[in-house]
Formats: C-alpha cells, sequence, structure tokens
C-alpha cells in the first residue's frame, strides 16, 4: 500500500483580514477556505498578502509572513531596523508597531491566556489590564531601547556574526542590533572575522562595567585571538561536556540590584533588561509586603535576587531558603547571600528538593520558574504550605495561566496581577502574581 504523499503549502499566497493577536508574536487570519494562518509582521484589522513559511495540506494551522500591506493598521510604523521584516531576523516580533501598541497587544495575550487557561477576568486577576513600560523606554515612535544586555550571536560558514532567522538555523548577518544595549554594541562583536566559531555570547552587565564573551566553537576549531573594541573577559564552552570555562580575565560580572552587588558567573540567570531586576525585585516586595522574623521560600532562585531581598526584610528572626538547579548559580548565589547566615541555599530541581527539605509550613513564597512554569505537581506542593502570600514572577503568560488554575483547585486566588514590558519590540512579557489564600478575601 502507497502512502499518498503530503502536499507542501510553503510559498502560497494569500489574500487575508488580519484578526486578534496570538501568544507567540504572530496574529490569527483565516484563508476564504477557512484555513487557519499564523501571520508575523501583520497587526490586527489589517487587510494584507501573505506568503506561507510552513505547513501542509494536513497542517491543523499554517505559519506565513505578511509580504504586503494592503491596508494598514494605524498602528503600524516602518520598522526602524534594517534586518526586521518577512526573511529576515527572528530576534523582534513588533518592530512594525507604535510602542504603545505593542504593549497593548500584550496586554491582549495575557487577557486571552488568564480567560481561556484560569478562567480568569483581569478584574478578578486584580490587574487593570496595562503593561507598563520600563523606566526610560517610553520612546517616541521609531526609537528603539537599547535594552538587550544578552545577545547571542551566530556565526555563518564564513565566519560572519549574525542573528537566527525566525524558527530556523539560517543566520541573518547584521552590522548592527537596534535593541543591544549600549556595552554590547560598543564590543564590535558584528566587525570581526569568527571563522572556527559557532556561536558568540555578548555580556554587557549593567550594574559595573564587566564585558564577557562567551565562545562556543565548532567542533575540532582553535579559539580565536579575540581583540575586541573594548576590554573584555572571554569564556568558552566545552564541545565535550558543554561547560563553560575561563580563557581570560574574570569568570563573571557583577550586577545591582536592591543596593546590593550580585556576582553572575556564565551560564547564571540575570534579567536581560537593565531595569528588569530591580522592577521585579520592588514588585515582589510590595506585593509580599515582608515581616521581620517571617520564613520564606525562593524557588527558582538563580544568583539570589529575591532571596537577599527577602533576607533583608524578614531580618535576623526570619529564615530563606532558595532551591536552584544550575551548579554555577547556586555558588553565585551562596557567594553573593553569604552576609546572611539566616538563608540557605539548596542545589536541585524544586520538585525533587522541596519535599526532602521537611519543610511543612512557610510564610512567603516566591517562584520565578523557566518558561515552562512550575508544573501542578509543584503548585500542589506549595499550596499545602499555607503561606500567607506567594508571588509568581512569569516569563510566559500561558504557563503562569496555566499555574494559577492548579493554585486556584488548592485555594489560591490572584490578589494583583502586574506586567511589565521588559522585552521591547518583541513579544515577550514580564508578569508579577500576588497570591493568597482564597477565603482571606481582598
Amino acid at each position: 500500500m502507497q502512502n499518498t504523499p503530503v502536499s507542501s503549502l510553503v510559498g502560497e499566497e494569500y489574500e487575508v483580514e488580519v484578526g486578534p493577536v496570538a501568544h507567540g508574536g504572530h496574529c490569527i487570519a483565516r484563508t476564504e477556505a477557512g484555513r487557519v494562518l499564523f501571520v508575523r509582521h501583520a497587526l490586527p484589522g489589517e487587510r494584507v498578502r501573505v506568503k506561507v513559511t510552513e505547513g501542509e495540506e494536513t497542517s491543523r494551522f499554517l505559519r506565513a509572513d505578511a509580504i504586503e500591506i494592503l491596508d494598514a493598521s494605524k498602528d503600524r510604523v516602518e520598522a526602524p531596523c534594517p534586518f526586521a521584516g518577512p526573511g529576515k531576523c527572528g530576534g523582534c516580533d513588533w518592530q512594525h508597531a507604535k510602542p504603545g501598541a505593542q504593549r497593548r497587544l500584550k496586554g491582549e495575550v495575557i487577557a486571552e491566556q488568564l480567560q481561556r487557561l484560569a478562567g480568569l477576568t483581569p478584574e478578578e486577576a486584580g490587574w487593570d489590564g496595562t503593561v507598563m513600560p520600563a523606566e526610560g523606554d517610553k520612546l517616541p515612535a521609531g526609537e528603539v531601547p537599547q535594552w538587550r544586555t544578552r545577545v547571542q550571536y551566530a556565526v555563518d560558514a564564513e565566519g560572519h556574526a549574525g542573528l537566527r532567522r525566525h524558527r530556523s538555523h539560517e543566520v541573518e548577518v547584521i552590522d548592527h542590533c537596534m535593541i543591544a544595549a549600549a556595552g554590547v554594541s560598543e564590543l564590535g562583536i558584528e566587525k570581526r572575522d569568527w571563522q572556527g566559531m559557532a556561536a558568540i555570547e555578548a555580556i554587557a552587565a549593567s550594574g559595573s562595567n564587566d564585558r564577557q564573551v562567551i565562545l562556543t566553537p565548532r567542533p575540532g576549531a582553535r579559539l580565536p585571538l579575540v581583540e575586541l573594541d573594548k576590554p573584555v573577559s572571554v569564556m568558552r564552552v566545552d564541545e565535550k561536556d558543554g561547560g563553560v570555562h575561563r580563557v581570560h580575565g574574570r569568570a563573571f560580572v557583577r550586577e545591582r540590584a536592591d543596593d546590593r552587588t550580585y556576582r553572575v558567573g556564565s551560564g547564571g540567570f540575570w534579567q536581560v533588561h537593565p531595569k528588569a531586576a530591580q522592577t521585579l525585585m520592588l514588585a515582589v516586595m510590595q506585593g509580599l509586603t515582608p515581616r521581620k522574623g517571617e520564613t520564606a521560600l525562593d524557588l527558582y532562585c538563580g544568583v539570589g535576587l529575591f532571596a537577599g531581598a527577602l533576607a533583608d526584610r524578614v531580618g535576623d528572626q526570619g529564615a530563606v531558603l532558595g532551591i536552584e538547579s544550575g551548579k554555577r548559580a547556586v555558588e553565585d548565589a551562596r557567594h553573593n547571600l553569604a552576609g546572611f547566615p539566616r538563608v540557605r541555599i539548596e542545589q536541585g530541581k524544586v520538585e525533587a528538593v522541596l519535599p526532602r527539605t521537611g519543610i511543612t509550613e512557610v510564610d512567603l513564597i516566591v517562584l520565578d520558574p523557566p518558561r515552562a512554569g512550575a508544573g501542578k505537581q509543584t503548585v500542589h506542593h506549595l499550596a499545602g504550605l499555607g503561606a500567607r502570600r506567594i508571588a509568581y514572577v512569569a516569563c510566559d503568560p500561558a504557563a503562569l495561566a496555566r499555574d494559577l488554575a492548579y493554585f486556584a483547585e488548592r485555594g489560591y486566588k490572584v490578589r494583583t496581577l502586574r506586567a511589565f514590558d521588559l522585552f521591547p519590540m518583541t513579544h515577550h512579557v514580564e508578569c508579577v502574581a500576588i497570591l493568597e489564600p482564597a477565603e482571606k478575601g481582598r
């Protein structure tokens, strides 16, 4: 029996009316035949001509790029970046939208995910529906915040540095990234020959003048002599174990938040936007209102940002336990918080370590899980600890909404939710939800 070949629709063109924004940096549209399209480079309400980039006759939906704008939205602007657009760099999703429109689109995505996955209206989530720009990011249309303090460059076969195209391994060679922080741009990565390298990560700390590049060589390649436009530490990724090793300079960068310096080693997590760590720390502390003598958990604690802020506020009679899976991040967290004798940092996955601690009750919880969220098992365990307040920091509104539904199953409701535009020009958004036992009332 022969298999019928599946017909690819890549390259097919359609004229469509663009519908609402969807999670992921695209909008929904339908062909005249009713096929669902996920369309990039479009805005709600526009009429556009699209070209299919992924999909077959049997696909549930097709992915497409808007290649001609027939009827433009009032929110549309000319993309400031020459490398943004169909078939080009995949780093930004909304270069073609006014800054205020970008934030409205992100707000619509959060509202849709809350309703669909948690059954919550904005009012029920204690959210006013706005997505707040970071301090200094409210710029006129056509101007782009230089916020990205960590940029992962890919390198093509000729040794040119660039950025990946959307959903592709292909490299879009660039001479400048508009959203890169000044400290990254001034290194001059794009001007150098990176023959033999597969990737270069450039880091410019916002809390100090520390600069670092992490080189990933192609198999068997030798490291180049790194001469950049500014002093920089150099690290390399080992092709055998994937570990990051120091070549020269410091093996970490220094960041600042809450009037404290944090050491962040290679591979350690720190928020990319220069204002993000302080913004999120304040939102969490304002939501939790820690009191002297309380006990707290900081889960997925990274290098100890929230654990440090909690320890400062619960004082010598309180106690904080942080849990983090990354070995280097744990070393950094223990170093960063060495001045707090009542802070303990454990290494391992939250779902494995937390049950082993024997903790049965706690006053406060902060969790800042990876993009996939914390998950049902962990949420149910946390809800059983009786915390008076829980702060959930989320970089993905779908994962947040799913986990809020799990918390609701175990008697926790959202007290307040705040959203922050800490990734301008992209579809990403950061949320801080404060939860409390449902029987407390607002």
